[in-house]
């Protein structure tokens, strides 16, 4: 055997995910870099007509996935923990919240962090506002982008795969998110379908990202005198330098590499966050936050909604910023949600939701806060609109708004040290969550599997980059954030079946039926516990034990004088033991036979004697006021006899009380 094939021998691949992936990877590569025209215009054509006549789809799902997880956190089901109910947390707070962050769009702070303030406020759709106006709606327009919105997105793929890898035990897959509508069809081509999605996903996005990355990385390195231009070959050198360190940081794993590289990359990005706060207008970017702030939770549900149907004029901006945005964050969701999920188990529903939407969400504000305002404030004074003309510059701008810095050589030597870090924290964390797609997270791949997605991602996007394709891949990956948008609402469909199933697994209590059981009867509890429960043995129970029970007891009321009936509706089925009135409620206490679904797993577990149909059936209980009724298949006579007494007690209880009138007096329903 050779060396290449016992290298694939030993590989944890799912062929069905990984090959066609990798069809599929390798045919839009070859299309986007030979024919990059042509790929774009049919591809900028496709994605026109669908921000223009579909955009109100992106806004509904958006909106729902935000009022989906609020919803979530003030419901009984956020103290259900992501894992076993003694499940802690793998990490600590800070080294999640720096992954989670890292991993979400921190290079994106770096990349829009002054572009997008300042092209909102110089746009000409809103040159007919002041311009003090302009740059409260430029922070606005920035913290709808990077707000809320955002990361609920991340939040409902990232909790769907928590929920289900880690309470269900099943794979970290976005297969497993389906589990409750396919059951064991997970497993199928149906479930290497969705994960085959999720891959070309993910490799899309993270290869756009570091192709656009690589040009800001290569306007910095020219901003200090490490390089003289941006030619083919320098972009090639730092791919090689991004790739090579993200292959080692994931082949290090998520507690090493990762973990310390995201830790790092946050404190360094509060440095330079400091920095500008300090030697920028510091009592004005403290003011406009706090007031931005408040803008943003006035304008709040206006955002949310608004489609700008009345005002046509305004839609282009509105296609080009907000509806591009949300396809961006969707398309991102398979990649950035695995992450996510990867790293929190442990937590509960409440907490996962509220840091992912709060604390990034927060952190976002002040830095778009700090560097956007800033950089409008520096545009309207000593700048003279010199920021404003570079508004379609983003790779340049931000090491242009640093010179009206002090040594400013120093600052953007950090900047390019943050850019850098937050593309390797990308690009590993990409590498693991593309292997654990591939392999259907395979708890053991060889590193070689690691290395593969790192080379192949660092020479697709050399390819593109150097071809001109990388605007095509990322008009395509814009364009599949549309179906996925109708895949996260079944996701959010999923994880509502399962909470609800999951609560009431949990806290159901012990059935009605062994409330008075004692070790005295033990044998005989057994025995009817692995009796087969079909209709005949029900109908057994209630002919030789509920009937002389309620025979008995009829014999006693009506010896008291009260008079009852027995009467069986039908034999051996239901009979029901009454007590009639003339003002208030008749008093029932009625048993009929009833069945149920079995659980196909049951049926087919061979250590569990006497499941043998798919329906089973029960002696349940039902009572004049409609009440629920529970199963009494292990009641013994006497304890039949107990029960209907203290129904009765209760019946009369309630009845004797004033407040419940509007329940027990039905001589106002005659007169209706």
């Amino acid at each position: 055997m050779s060396r290449l094939q016992q290298l694939f021998s030993q590989s944890t691949f799912n062929k069905g995910i990984l090959i066609p992936s990798l069809i599929f990877i390798f045919s839009v590569t070859f299309i986007a870099s030979f024919f990059p025209n042509l790929a774009a215009t049919l591809l900028g054509h496709t994605q026109d007509w669908i921000f223009v006549n579909l955009n109100w789809v992106y806004i509904w799902s958006v909106t729902l996935f935000v009022f989906f997880l609020l919803a979530l956190v003030f419901s009984k089901y956020g103290s259900i923990t992501l894992g076993d109910d003694d499940s802690v947390p793998e990490y600590s707070f800070f080294s999640w919240m720096s992954m989670l962050f890292a991993a979400g769009m921190g290079i994106g702070l770096m990349y829009f962090g002054v572009s997008e303030p300042i092209s909102h406020f110089s746009d000409p759709t809103f040159a007919e506002l002041s311009e003090v106006q302009r740059a409260k709606d430029a922070q606005l327009h920035t913290f709808f982008h990077w707000g809320i919105h955002a990361w609920a997105i991340y939040g409902v793929v990232g909790l769907s795969l928590a929920y289900f890898t880690y309470r269900y035990k099943l794979p970290l897959s976005l297969r497993s998110c389906f589990y409750p509508l396919l059951k064991n069809r997970i497993n199928s081509k149906a479930g290497d379908a969705i994960d085959t999605f999720a891959l070309c996903s993910t490799f899309f996005g993270i290869t756009t990202t570091l192709g656009f990355g690589v040009v800001q990385l290569n306007a910095g390195l020219i901003e200090v005198g490490l390089i003289d231009g941006k030619g083919f070959g320098y972009q090639v050198a730092i791919v090689v330098v991004i790739m090579a360190v993200s292959i080692f940081s994931a082949t290090s794993g998520v507690s090493k590499g990762v973990k310390f590289l995201s830790q790092l990359n946050i404190i360094a990005a509060i440095v330079l966050l400091l920095f500008i706060l300090c030697f920028g207008p510091t009592v004005f970017l403290l003011g406009s936050f706090s007031e931005g702030l408040g803008y943003y939770l006035h304008e709040f549900l206006s955002l949310t909604f608004n489609t700008y149907a009345y005002e046509p004029e305004n839609q282009p901006w509105f296609f080009q910023w907000t509806i591009l945005y949300w396809a961006w964050w969707i398309s991102w969701a398979p990649y950035v949600g695995l992450f996510i999920a990867s790293i929190s188990k442990g937590r509960t529903i409440r907490e996962f939701i509220t840091a992912v939407l709060l604390i990034p969400t927060l952190f976002n504000f002040f830095w778009m806060s700090i560097f956007g305002n800033t950089a409008t404030w520096l545009d309207r004074g000593i700048a003279q609109g010199s920021l404003s003309a570079m508004a379609g510059q983003a790779d340049a701008l931000l090491f242009k708004f640093l010179d009206y810095f002090p040594a400013p050589g120093i600052s953007s030597s950090l900047c390019i040290f943050i850019i850098f870090i937050f593309f390797v924290t990308s690009a590993d964390s990409g590498i693991l969550v593309m292997n654990n797609i591939s392999t259907n997270n395979s708890a053991k791949s060889p590193k070689w599997q690691l290395i593969g997605w790192g080379i192949l991602l660092g020479l697709l996007a050399l390819l593109l980059l150097n071809a001109g394709g990388l605007q095509s891949l990322q008009t395509m990956t814009l364009i599949t954030a549309l179906p996925f948008a109708i895949i996260m609402l079944l996701f959010c469909y999923s994880l509502i079946q399962g909470l609800i199933v999951d609560n009431y697994y949990y806290t159901k209590g012990f059935s009605p039926a062994v409330t008075h059981w004692s070790g005295e009867f033990w044998k005989e509890r057994l025995q009817r516990i692995l009796s087969q429960k079909d209709q005949k043995y029900v109908e057994n129970f209630i002919r030789e034990t509920a009937i002389p029970a309620l025979q008995e007891l009829e014999t006693e009321f009506n010896q008291k004088g009260i008079t009852a009936t027995l009467e069986v509706i039908r034999e051996a089925t239901d009979v029901v033991l009454s007590i009639k009135h003339e003002s208030i409620e008749d008093f029932k206490y009625g048993i009929r036979c009833e069945s149920r679904v079995v659980s196909n797993f049951l049926v087919n577990e061979e250590n569990i004697p006497n499941v043998t149909g798919e329906k089973s059936y029960i002696p349940k209980t039902y009572f004049g006021d409609n009440r629920l009724g529970y199963n009494i298949e292990y009641f013994t006579q006497r304890e039949i006899i107990a029960d209907v007494l203290k129904q009765y007690e209760r019946f009369l209880e309630l009845s004797s009380e004033v407040k419940n009138e509007i329940f027990t007096d039905i001589t106002l329903r005659r007169q209706e």
